[in-house]
């Protein structure tokens, strides 16, 4: 019950963010230029851009169409398209399964890859393997996706043609704009589960299944990486809002027919409604991202509470502040394990 609240206040938030962030979007674009002087061709009379804009609304005061507009968000209108001439939101959404196809299909190669490599680091710490991989996820993370998106299309599709240079079609189509966004996550999540595998490894429950006999290989299997998977499930979540703003530009370099290139497009014509259609979609898949992260800290770890786990997450990542006098303190994700059940059978 404690978790359906949580919920429920996090969803009640997230609609004030996302109502927000739709504000914020409506005056900046207003306040770049008129829409109507696109629409017309440039040498257009006066009259038939004052019709235009009569016909767009634009002659109502700001006030008025502000007020209209929010009317229609709150039922999931925003508009036609000023460029396409019909319903902003479809739209969108037409464009989104070919979204989601890239963003699988880049997943499935980001985070199976990125926590071989931090397993295989926090296994052989400090080693010459560990130093390899930790190079390697750190070139990930520092490279530009855009800049190597260019450089795979420029080697990989124009000088040896194993590749199409962009659109969309077989899964050939999806290898280089998925390997151009998948650098970054592979890096940012190899490091988080090596430095928290590596932690893991040294509670004192590890110790114990070591003197019991247990092979390095099967505690890890069976019971730190679980352990360790917070901080990864934390940070991929993080990775994953930042990875559909690369996506904006991938999309564009590679012409693939997803979000990403029909919002720059309809930033280029300075369209309202489809601007804040795509934004829209996005800010909402940031929010379900959210809550499929707190669902995976419950089934990860049952016994702690939302609020023990955000407040442990937070010290452990940013460094909280100490706790004032009086205040209980609650035990970490990891501490609440310190000694599997399978141990405690045992003896």
């Amino acid at each position: 019950m404690a978790f359906l609240r949580y919920i429920g206040k996090r969803l009640s938030f997230s609609f004030l963010v996302i109502l927000f962030i739709l504000l914020v979007v409506w005056f900046m674009v207003n306040e770049v230029g008129d829409p109507a002087r696109l629409i017309i061709p440039t040498e257009a009379s006066e009259q038939l851009y004052q019709e235009t804009r009569i016909r767009l609304g634009l002659d109502d005061p700001l006030i008025i169409r502000l007020w209209q507009d929010l009317s229609g968000w709150l039922m999931g209108d925003f508009g036609n398209s000023l460029w396409q001439g019909v319903p902003a939101l479809p739209l969108v959404l037409s464009r989104l399964p070919d979204t989601l196809i890239l963003t699988f299909f880049t997943l499935s190669i980001a985070v199976p890859l990125a926590l071989l490599l931090g397993i295989f680091s926090a296994l052989r710490p400090n080693s010459w393997l560990d130093r390899l991989l930790t190079t390697v996820s750190l070139a990930g993370v520092s490279i530009a996706d855009f800049w190597l998106g260019l450089m795979l299309i420029l080697v990989l599709a124009v000088q040896f043609g194993i590749f199409p240079t962009s659109g969309s079609g077989d899964w050939r189509y999806l290898v280089l704009p998925a390997i151009a966004l998948a650098m970054r996550p592979i890096g940012r999540l190899a490091q988080v589960a090596r430095s928290s595998l590596v932690e893991e490894m040294r509670k004192p429950y590890v110790t114990t299944l070591r003197a019991q006999g247990m092979s390095e290989g099967k505690i890890v299997r069976r019971h730190a990486l679980k352990n360790s998977m917070i901080s990864v499930i934390t940070i991929g979540g993080d990775e994953l809002a930042t990875f559909l703003n690369g996506a904006v530009v991938i999309e564009t370099i590679f012409a693939w027919p997803g979000i990403g290139s029909l919002f720059i497009q309809a930033i280029e014509r300075r369209d309202l409604p489809l601007i804040l259609a795509c934004v829209f979609v996005v800010a909402l898949m940031v929010v379900l991202v959210n809550l499929l992260v707190d669902l995976a800290y419950a089934w990860i770890d049952p016994r702690a509470s939302v609020v023990q786990r955000r407040q442990r997450l937070n010290q452990r990542l940013l460094g909280a502040r100490p706790l004032p006098k009086g205040q209980p303190s609650f035990p970490s994700t990891t501490e609440v394990r310190t000694i599997p059940d399978e141990v405690n059978d045992r003896k």
